[in-house]
């Protein structure tokens, strides 16, 4: 294996982190070579893959997509490069409205105006938050169909405002702070289940209103984390979330409280 490379090396040259290469392993993407020791070592055809896959998750194909074209299955080409071409207008969008606010704020600078520190971070944070929104549109529009993105609205409607405040996004980030720092952490244990408690606590406004179907959506969306976290923030990272929901599955199966849950699910 004189010609291979090891994880950590294929991190270094690549980017990606460790976990992201598992993560294109477990869905059949990747087929590192592995020693007696079961340690992972990627060839140099292994090493071009991964590149290709970053490069085709670039011109925004899914994983899945990304799988069916590695792997010679017909893939409508034509229909995904039009829908690409749509989220890049819109992107292009956003971006010249981001440039319209910063020209906006400059004309005012040298017409002589002193922008005050609150007027400067509103007129930049409106084109931040329009980027925002933009890319959770992309991950959404990715994931879920019109037909379930309209059973959200129908369910959580104007709720949508409270999951928005900033908030209510920094509690979510104070506890995934909380549950990075004490990991490694037996999901099995009493500070595991504490940390359950909190997170569906903390989540309960989205549980009262939730269906099944929201529920079993939103989670196979976070099982694939991996997939875009870096596009758009959560709050919390996927090995948050892997932690959490190992941890709850555990603390359920035990009969142990979880905090608020929906009531379809006490059932």
């Amino acid at each position: 294996m004189t010609d291979s490379l090891t994880i950590n090396e294929v991190v270094r040259q690549t980017g990606l982190t460790s976990r992201a290469l598992r993560f294109y392993e477990a869905r059949g993407l990747l087929s590192p070579l592995r020693t007696a020791s079961n340690r992972r070592y990627y060839s140099a055809p292994q090493l071009e893959r991964i590149h290709q896959i970053v490069t085709l998750k670039k011109a925004g194909l899914s994983l899945s997509q990304i799988g069916r074209l590695l792997s010679g299955k017909p893939l409508d080409l034509a229909q995904l490069f039009k829908g690409q071409l749509t989220q890049l207008s819109a992107q292009a969008k956003e971006l010249e409205n981001a440039q319209n606010n910063l020209k906006a704020a400059l004309s005012r600078i040298e017409n002589g105006e002193l922008l005050d520190a609150a007027t400067l971070c509103s007129l930049i944070k409106d084109g931040d938050r329009t980027m925002a929104e933009e890319n959770w549109k992309k991950v959404i529009d990715r994931y879920y169909t019109p037909d379930e993105q309209a059973e959200w609205q129908a369910n959580v409607g104007d709720k949508m405002d409270m999951f928005q405040k900033r908030e209510y996004q920094d509690q979510w980030k104070a506890l995934s702070a909380r549950i990075e720092a004490a990991l490694p952490l037996d999901p099995a244990s009493d500070k595991a289940l504490a940390f359950v408690r909190e997170w569906f606590t903390l989540l309960e406004p989205f549980s009262k209103v939730a269906t099944p179907e929201m529920w079993e959506g939103s989670h196979r969306l976070y099982d694939k984390m991996p997939e875009w976290e870096n596009d758009v923030d959560t709050g919390f990272s996927s090995t948050v979330w892997t932690f959490i929901s190992e941890a709850g599955k555990i603390a359920r199966d035990a009969g142990k409280d979880i905090g608020p849950v929906p009531d379809w699910m006490k059932q």
